[in-house]
């Protein structure tokens, strides 16, 4: 039987176990480069099969929160550059996340104090985290977005193509996660709750989920295929997500990923963070009939599940072929010797929620790992 512990190839990736680090929003970037503690944080836990890295910006109107890194700037690729370093000379295999956080900012974050952009001027009723001039952290309602222009998609679609390209030539990562999940851009277009275009890019399931597809085949033709994953959450409510009819627009989602090559397959099952049960809409979301879609449309990506997870429930899901991979989350941030404490069953520290977001070394590298 397949366990946790054994090595498994997705796409161009060669891995050593199928245990996944989760990506973790920490805000310890300041001027969105990461830093030396980034270095340690992430050398750290490269016993992971694969670490994803935390959500990482693709342009300045990408960003959404404080102290987030992103990928368009020197600054930035070198300081990510230090980091995929000391990843691979540990042994482990990292990407990072791509990110557009739509309407999920503030006009403190965006250029030249503007609106954030969105498929439809509809606020979030969600928040972000911003830096207060004291040093310390706030959470603040997100800002009223502008409706993108057609004209302007084309240029976004751009921004992730040249993001992905920089990250692997430059930064040194070894693959990209495309983030279409939790309520930002791409998820925001997917959505009938936040899309409400009369054009090409909304309406139907099909011109809904076009931007998707558009952002898919850039950063794909730019790294190649089997060095790009996808992030989807098909019901979870994170940052006001909504749609009444998620199953028929994450089947058609899965169809056409299925055809496209990807490395592997991310999926957040029920709400982010939350309940695995959650559901939208009038019936439970069929999880099965959503990899069903992606399969028998010819994906062979690696299937990867997070959300809840622990180690019996990830051995029940790869022991039994329902995934390939599993990722971990809150476990990865109080555990950097994780994969080692699943393998000879040692305790685990208890993650301490306080240190979650902003701040320095305190609850970021200093956790114990087992004698």
């Amino acid at each position: 039987m397949t366990t946790l512990f054994d090595p498994l190839k997705a796409g161009d990736l060669t891995l050593a176990n199928r245990i996944v680090m989760a990506p973790l929003t920490r805000n310890r970037s300041p001027n969105a480069v990461p830093g030396d503690i980034s270095v340690t944080y992430y050398r750290q836990r490269a016993t992971a099969g694969l670490i994803v890295t935390e959500a990482t910006a693709i342009s300045q109107q990408g960003q959404g929160y404080a102290d987030v890194p992103g990928l368009y700037t020197p600054e930035q690729l070198a300081g990510w550059k230090r980091v995929t370093d000391a990843v691979h000379q540990a042994g482990g295999k990292i990407v990072v996340q791509l990110w557009h956080v739509g309407r999920i900012s503030h006009t403190s974050l965006q250029p030249g104090g503007g609106k954030p952009v969105a498929p439809s001027a509809i606020r979030a009723k969600s928040k972000t985290f911003l830096i207060k001039p004291d040093g310390s952290g706030e959470f603040a309602e997100t800002s009223e977005p502008r409706a993108l222009d057609a004209g302007e998609i084309p240029g976004i679609v751009d921004d992730y193509r040249r993001a992905a390209k920089a990250a692997v030539e430059e930064a040194g990562f070894d693959g990209v996660e495309i983030h279409a999940a939790n309520g930002y851009l791409i998820d925001q277009f997917l959505r009938s709750g936040s899309n409400h275009r009369t054009d090409n890019y909304g309406g139907s399931i099909e011109n809904r989920a076009r931007f998707l597809f558009e952002v898919v085949d850039a950063v794909a033709a730019a790294v190649g295929a089997g060095r790009t994953g996808i992030r989807l959450s098909p019901v979870t409510p994170a940052n006001d997500a909504s749609d009444p009819q998620p199953q028929p627009l994450f089947d058609h989602v899965a169809s056409g990923l299925g055809r496209r090559g990807l490395a592997y397959f991310h999926v957040v099952e029920g709400a982010t963070g939350g309940a695995r049960d959650f559901q939208q809409g009038d019936k439970p979301f069929d999880y099965a009939a959503f990899k069903a879609a992606y399969r028998k449309s010819g994906g062979h990506g690696a299937w990867l599940v997070n959300n809840g997870y622990d180690k019996e429930l990830a051995e029940k899901a790869v022991g039994e072929g329902y995934a390939d991979l599993v990722a971990f989350g809150k476990l990865f941030i109080a555990n950097p010797d994780l994969v080692g404490r699943f393998r000879h069953n040692v305790g685990l520290n208890v993650p301490d929620k306080a240190t979650f977001y902003g701040g320095g070394a305190k609850g970021y590298i200093d956790y114990p790992t087992a004698a």
